[in-house]
């Protein structure tokens, strides 16, 4: 199927590869549809709900229907369009979709079933027998959704992310991309114009001698743009989201068309800041809807074009065109000049003009096709009748559609022009973005150029920049006249949506059925998702149910147009964030000291902290653990606790700032005095806890708890700027400035008398106070997370290693040592201090029982937390539980009456933590329950189906350990 001496390919240079277990050759530059166009093979897959056989529709991104799987060493990447796969040495692809092959599938069943599988479909038999849809429906329709398959197995490919910044960028690369990056450039702009293709030049790529009557003008000013330091190229780069303040998100293909190269990424995801943008993006070919209208062999015309003119391929020996618009006339005319034999042209419009050499039929209509796995013909009504033409390819064009999909991405909607028949975007739409040439309703070649070069004078103009202007070439400018045609009526199905198998029965079934709103119509029929996201059938399915509603195509309007423009993996998305790159990896100070004394180190937050530190003789966790809190518990234990968030807070209204952040109140606090603070969001539930100290007049120091530092940092940087931003009060973290330490434990005042330069000896609970270490300035805190005499000393960062291994051989020398989280939380559950496994989101002030911390005064939250339903004995609140036998419990379990059935509507309530108390001989729990703090000393069911566990609990006051607080004030 190749035509001798055409096409932008390189046939020096062959290329194998296979598809389907089948070997092929091709050459450089073609991609995987054009070099199977080339070897005569048309069926390249199956339709996503009857699996119909299905052949190349288009020759771009848009492609439905050529859906692939490319192998490539041990990766896998399904949904691989064919017609922009290029193909490399090696190449492995496979068809997707079917079973057991592409020939013989034996899910096409579904098509026989098509009467019964209609819109709605699933809506409208999945919903009974009631009983069936875990056991039965479920299963079946996991197993048949999906095109694609992943590999069952570690992705080992590299992705990578990137960033540009740039004056101009360009979305686009035909004659008005071209125009308006060659506009800019001259005009000294930086500029980056990004590009989907592999090649510069767009649909000119697809034509000849469009502009001074060759094509040298898309190499001359290609050239030109190379060589200029203020310009960059990115070509395969896909733009696929407009995002505020001149931000675009764009794709890279950077190693999918290479062969196995292990040293590149095989896509880099791109953000890219641009002070303007200009949108030329041109503009889709659009198919017509009629009976079978889906078969292999039929085809966009200007796809055949693209195949034609840059791959020097013919999509087939005997070609009939179906067409609304001048554009089949065309592409004809060049079919013909290199041989290849155009059966008609059918012309929709009854006074369109005719063609030498080749027979045109007015007035046509395509009322059938034949040929199961390859188009053999075709049956035709006209004016002068109806007739039947063997053609074993049908080029279709039903006029032209804007891409016009970045200009609605932040929720704009595009208008409707009458003239083309088209949806085109209006100025403003995204900030920033000048639509131009195809991408803005201008189908001419002289058009685009001078639409590109007026889009980058506004550009140039709202950048403050003087535009240099350049001639503009001789180009074509023939009118664009189309008579919008959108189905064809009659028996059959006619096809919209190709990629999920949409008709116009379909459409017009939801119309019928109520669902007149083009977002419910998308929705009912799943039309315009997926793969297609509206590209082929989107104006389609519009005229379809506006015909049907009796509306105009402008007042049925247009669905949602949202990013991604074009898939993008996950793996390009979150580049770089796979094995111990999924998150950035915090260590302490104090971590080679913990690891050399062989503790295993836990994930809390982003930060590594070490779980427990074994003894030797000690087998499992649990007897360093016991050992760890009866040692904090009877002399005194040493933990690193630097991961708590830490945010310096100054100015003369700092206090005001913390009265407003706090439901309780910070602006009485003495100097040198700690005090300890919750923090509600704006709709009263609890955000966080912590200790706040009074380091001088207008300077404090807020601490947070691990999990939510990020959170409360700009909860506070929100209230500031949203609330109060005329108040003199700045805020940092300074976490990462200083290393912290506990010291808790009924002999920790010695360990810190024998440390610090000046001995402690008044230093009651809840101060703090500046002090020295061998010349060190220090913090110190009296404070305590255990329920023992504790203290917390913070030093710079830099002295955090040696000040812990000092702090761990004074400990030692008085029979303790270091501690873990597992021991930290075993002591805290004992004295019932609450975590973030507590405060998780859904809890008030009055759950956890500090209703009353809620003052008079007016903080953020307040109001919120005083409405109806957070308050009050329904709700779930804090108590402690003792299991009545020695059985484990754990967290997660759900707490139900003696008595009752285990349902979730008995549901009382639920565990959040649980440990085994050393100190009381017997396992705890914190727990939610429904009237909880009502409830002390009854007994409630622990249900823990995961662990199999059924055990009767008493319910107590959350604090099982001194609750007078007499060990921590002593």
């Amino acid at each position: 199927m190749r035509i001798a001496g055409k096409g932008l390919i390189d046939r020096t240079e062959p290329i194998k590869f296979s598809f389907d277990g089948q070997r092929y050759s091709g050459f450089k530059g073609d991609t995987l549809a054009s070099a199977l166009m080339a070897n005569d093979v048309r069926l390249i897959g199956r339709s996503f709900k009857y699996h119909r056989p299905r052949g190349i529709l288009t020759a771009g991104p848009e492609e439905p229907n050529a859906m692939i799987e490319v192998q490539d060493g041990g990766s896998q990447t399904p949904n691989t369009r064919a017609t922009v796969q290029e193909i490399y040495e090696g190449l492995t692809a496979t068809s997707q979709n079917r079973w057991p092959s592409l020939r013989w599938d034996m899910m096409a069943v579904n098509d026989l079933a098509a009467p019964f599988l209609g819109a709605g479909f699933y809506y409208k038999t999945f919903m009974w027998p009631r009983a069936f849809w875990e056991s039965l429906y479920e299963p079946l329709i996991r197993r048949a959704a999906g095109l694609g398959k992943l590999l069952p197995k570690h992705e080992t490919a590299t992705y990578e992310k990137a960033f540009a910044f740039c004056d101009v960028l360009v979305i686009g690369s035909g004659p008005a991309g071209l125009m308006a990056a060659l506009t800019a450039a001259r005009s000294g702009a930086d500029v980056i114009m990004a590009e989907a293709d592999s090649l510069i030049g767009g649909r000119l790529l697809s034509q000849d001698g469009q502009i001074n009557g060759s094509s040298d003008w898309v190499k001359a000013t290609t050239d030109e743009l190379r060589a200029l330091p203020n310009v960059r190229l990115m070509t395969r780069t896909t733009v696929i989201g407009a995002y505020d303040q001149g931000t675009y998100g764009a794709l890279e293909r950077v190693g999918l068309h290479l062969p196995g190269q292990p040293h590149l990424p095989r896509e880099c995801f791109w953000r890219i800041v641009a002070g303007q943008a200009i949108m030329a993006t041109g503009a889709l070919e659009r198919p017509i809807a009629f009976a079978n209208n889906d078969r292999p062999g039929i085809m966009l015309a200007s796809a055949a074009q693209t195949y034609l003119n840059r791959f020097g391929v013919t999509p087939g020996t005997q070609v009939t065109l179906y067409a609304n618009n001048d554009n089949a006339r065309t592409v004809a005319r060049q079919l013909m000049a290199d041989g290849v034999k155009v059966a008609a042209i059918l012309d929709t419009r009854p006074d369109a003009s005719l063609l030498e050499d080749c027979p045109v039929y007015l007035g046509a209509a395509i009322t059938g096709t034949k040929g199961r796995r390859s188009l053999s013909s075709i049956s035709v009504r006209h004016a002068g009748g109806e007739i039947q033409i063997e053609t074993d390819c049908l080029l279709m064009s039903g006029g032209w559609n804007p891409l016009v999909n970045l200009a609605c991405h932040q929720n704009a909607r595009p208008v409707w022009r009458e003239d083309i028949a088209a949806f085109v975007p209006k100025p403003g739409m995204v900030p920033g973005l000048h639509a131009a040439g195809a991408a803005n309703g201008a189908f001419s070649t002289l058009a685009c150029l001078t639409e590109g070069r007026g889009a980058a004078q506004a550009a140039l103009e709202a950048l403050g920049m003087t535009a240099m202007t350049p001639d503009l070439p001789q180009a074509g400018d023939e009118p664009y006249r189309i008579t919008p045609v959108w189905d064809v009526p009659g028996k059959g199905r006619a096809w919209l949506d190709f990629a999920n198998d949409v008709t116009v029965k379909d459409v017009k079934l939801a119309a019928q059925e109520g669902y007149t709103s083009v977002e419910h119509m998308k929705r009912y029929t799943t039309q315009g998702m997926a793969p297609d996201q509206g590209k082929n059938s989107n104006v389609g399915a519009l005229a379809v149910l506006a015909d049907a509603t009796g509306r105009g195509i402008p007042q049925t309007g247009t669905t949602t147009f949202r990013p991604p423009f074009t898939p993008v993996s996950i793996g390009a998305l979150g580049a770089g964030g796979q094995g111990i790159g999924f998150a950035p990896q915090r260590f302490l100070t104090s971590d080679q000291a913990s690891r050399d004394r062989g503790a295993p180190m836990v994930e809390a937050g982003l930060w590594y902290r070490p779980s427990y530190f074994p003894k030797p003789g000690e087998t499992t966790w649990r007897q360093s653990c016991d050992r760890e809190v009866l040692m904090v518990r009877s002399s005194v234990g040493v933990a690193d606790v630097s991961t708590l968030g830490k945010i310096d807070i100054q100015g003369r209204d700092a206090a005001r700032f913390l009265d407003f952040v706090y439901t309780n109140t910070f602006s009485t606090l003495p100097v040198g005095k700690v005090r300890y603070g919750l923090m509600l969001r704006e709709d009263g539930f609890v955000m966080d806890d912590g200790t706040t100290a009074r380091l001088a007049e207008n300077h404090y120091l807020m601490t947070t708890t691990t999990a939510a530092a990020g959170q409360v940092m700009r909860h506070l940087d929100f209230i500031h700027q949203a609330y109060c931003a005329d108040w003199q009060v700045r805020f940092i973290s300074v976490t990462e400035a200083w290393a912290q330490f506990a010291v808790a434990g009924p002999l920790s005042r010695r360990l810190l008398n024998s440390l610090l330069d000046e001995g402690l000896s008044d230093f009651p609970f809840m101060s703090c106070a500046h002090v020295l270490i061998e010349g060190v300035k220090a913090r110190l805190f009296r404070i305590s997370f255990s329920g023992e005499a504790g203290y917390e000393i913070a030093v710079p960062t830099a002295y955090g290693e040696a000040l812990f291994r000092d702090l761990l051989s004074r400990a030692e020398t008085l029979g303790g040592g270091a501690y873990g989280m597992e021991a930290l939380n075993v002591l805290r559950i004992e004295k019932g201090f609450i975590t973030h496994a507590e405060i998780h989101g859904r809890i008030t002030a009055f759950d956890i029982g500090m209703a009353r911390m809620i003052g008079k005064k007016d903080c953020i939250g307040k109001a919120a937390s005083l409405r109806p339903g957070l308050n009050g004995p329904e709700r779930e609140q804090l108590v402690g539980l003792r299991p009545l036998t020695d059985v484990a419990i754990g967290a997660g379990a759900h707490l139900f009456n003696p008595g009752d059935t285990v349902h979730r509507e008995k549901d009382q309530g639920y565990v959040t933590s649980v440990c085994w108390s050393p100190t009381l001989g017997s396992w705890l729990g914190l727990a939610f329950l429904q009237n909880g703090r009502a409830r002390h000393g009854q007994r409630v069911r622990l249900i823990d189906h995961l662990r199999k566990t059924d055990v009767l609990c008493e319910v107590t006051d959350p604090v099982f350990l001194d609750p007078e607080g007499a060990k921590l004030r002593a």
